[in-house]
């Protein structure tokens, strides 16, 4: 059965960072650890750098090297940091992954193949390649919203049984299919919650922490709600939870990351809020949607 401790290999609130860019659409790496600095001195005990909030599709394979390095070299002291290296490549997604092992990294995310819609036994055969060839800890990243394929319950219990496949992000918003891998899985498997509207009902089943968007804002706050559900205030831990509820919808409100890099520059942790295409910066109505839930929750005044 997976393990549901008070402590997890990654931490409690590990969060998908945004990747900041200049006006030019320039990786700014400057930015980028300013920004982890400031995540890990609020509430992150992890990173993941170059996920799908940090726009993957669209960094260069060099770009996500020189993050991985800067933003190791900055913060790897004092949280744990995670290397997005999926795609729907596997030899690509080897080649990225040991790569990033060279930037002493702490652990992969690696997500489901997108677009060209493996079998079961496809997604099995992916991630075991993957993991035969690296030496850094793997965790598995289920978006079946974004990738179509779902990583089923039985196919994560198989990949469970490998050494360095040690956890699951799990964004399927699926509770039967969490519980499932709760039940069935590898001694110590870890399982994350992939959906902040999820955060709360998903410990319930034995997720270990969370990987999170919210977090850029609320890091702490989720802390104080794992900190109360582990100490059996499950009421205060709810409390918490749905009261960040509002924000997340606002943070996914149009497409992810132009919400949080919108609030992020609102409260000035970051200078702006510049994304690449296909992504474009939120509009009128949809920034007053962003600005609203941020005063709301007390993060902005007036």
């Amino acid at each position: 059965m997976s393990n549901q401790s008070k402590e997890s290999r990654f931490g409690r609130v590990v969060t998908a960072m945004v990747t900041p860019f200049d006006a030019t659409g320039a990786v700014d790496y400057d930015a980028a650890v300013r920004l982890a600095e400031y995540l890990v001195a609020n509430g992150s005990d992890g990173l993941v750098v170059s996920g799908t909030t940090g726009e993957c599709p669209t960094l260069t394979h060099d770009e996500k090297i020189q993050l991985f390095k800067i933003i190791t070299k900055a913060v790897g002291n004092r949280a744990k940091v995670l290397a997005g290296t999926g795609s729907y490549n596997t030899r690509e997604t080897i080649e990225l992954s040991q790569d990033a092992e060279r930037c002493s990294v702490d652990g992969l995310l690696v997500v489901a193949p997108y677009y060209n819609k493996p079998s079961q036994e496809g997604l099995f055969q992916h991630f075991t390649a993957i993991a035969n060839e690296t030496t850094t800890p793997i965790v598995l990243y289920n978006v079946p919203s974004r990738t179509i394929t779902n990583i089923e319950a039985e196919t994560c219990i198989r990949l469970s049984q490998h050494p360095r496949i040690v956890g699951t992000k799990e964004a399927s918003m699926n509770m039967a299919q969490v519980g499932e891998i709760a039940l069935g899985a590898a001694e110590g498997f870890e399982i994350y919650c992939g959906a902040d509207e999820v955060n709360f009902p998903l410990l319930a089943l034995g997720s270990v922490g969370t990987i999170s968007v919210v977090s850029h804002l609320i890091g702490n706050d989720l802390q104080k709600m794992y900190a109360a559900f582990y100490a059996g205030d499950i009421e205060a831990a709810c409390k918490i939870h749905l009261r960040t509820l509002a924000l997340t919808k606002a943070m996914f409100s149009t497409p992810s990351p132009v919400p949080t890099k919108t609030a992020l520059a609102m409260l000035d942790i970051l200078a702006d809020n510049h994304v690449r295409l296909p992504h474009v910066p939120a509009q009128e109505k949809e920034r007053a949607v962003i600005h609203a839930a941020l005063r709301d929750y007390g993060l902005l005044h007036g």
